[in-house]
């Protein structure tokens, strides 16, 4: 009889492939695990909810991504254009940090690829640099290779060839964020355009007054 329930197990085990069985909530993690304190104080004092905020509106107004040309992490003139918009844009926002990742087609192996969108992310690190944009603020410290391609296909395909920028966070230690005026960071600009206008075109002020 024992025989024979060990042998019932070992051939569940054998059948049971945990590839296709991640651990319970493995799918839901986006690299919070093990920070929850710092995680949750981000959330309760609103840093958390504007990061989401300033990245939807990043992904938005701006290109976020830039292709390459197969087995090349140079940037052509077509990206260069793409990042100088980014840079535009960041600019706007000194307390903000940046992080690129970087992506590849699928042929080729996976060691490789890793590399190579390796390379991609620090090229753009690199030109954004040039484009007045602190070294510190931005991260090329993630590439994912080929194993999230846009196309899903084992050939050469230019949009999986890519980088992505995105909003990552607040620069520590600056005094804006410090200060918790989070809300100033991200209306900023519509501060800025309060004024009121009145948007009747060739009609002056005491023309206006005289119809009413």
């Amino acid at each position: 009889m024992k025989q024979i329930i060990a042998t019932v197990s070992l051939v569940a085990l054998a059948a049971c492939n945990w590839d296709n069985y991640p651990e319970a909530g493995g799918d839901l993690d986006r690299g919070n695990f093990g920070v929850a304190t710092t995680n949750n104080t981000q959330i309760q004092t609103g840093e958390k909810s504007y990061t989401i905020q300033l990245a939807n509106r990043f992904a938005t107004e701006v290109n976020s991504t830039i292709n390459f040309e197969f087995d090349s992490y140079q940037l052509d003139e077509q990206a260069r254009t793409v990042l100088r918009q980014q840079a535009n844009w960041i600019r706007q926002f000194p307390e903000v940090r940046f992080r690129v990742y970087g992506h590849t087609d699928a042929v080729g192996s996976s060691q490789y690829n890793y590399s190579l969108g390796k390379r991609r992310a620090n090229a753009v690190v690199r030109y954004l640099s040039t484009q007045g944009i602190s070294r510190s603020r931005l991260e090329a410290l993630v590439s994912l290779g080929k194993t999230q391609p846009l196309v899903v296909t084992d050939g050469r395909e230019r949009k999986n060839r890519r980088t992505v920028t995105e909003v990552s966070g607040f620069v520590s230690r600056n005094p804006t964020v410090l200060d918790g005026k989070y809300a100033q960071i991200i209306y900023r600009d519509y501060v800025a355009s309060g004024e009121a206008t009145t948007g009747l075109s060739g009609i002056s002020g005491s023309e206006f007054q005289t119809s009413q």
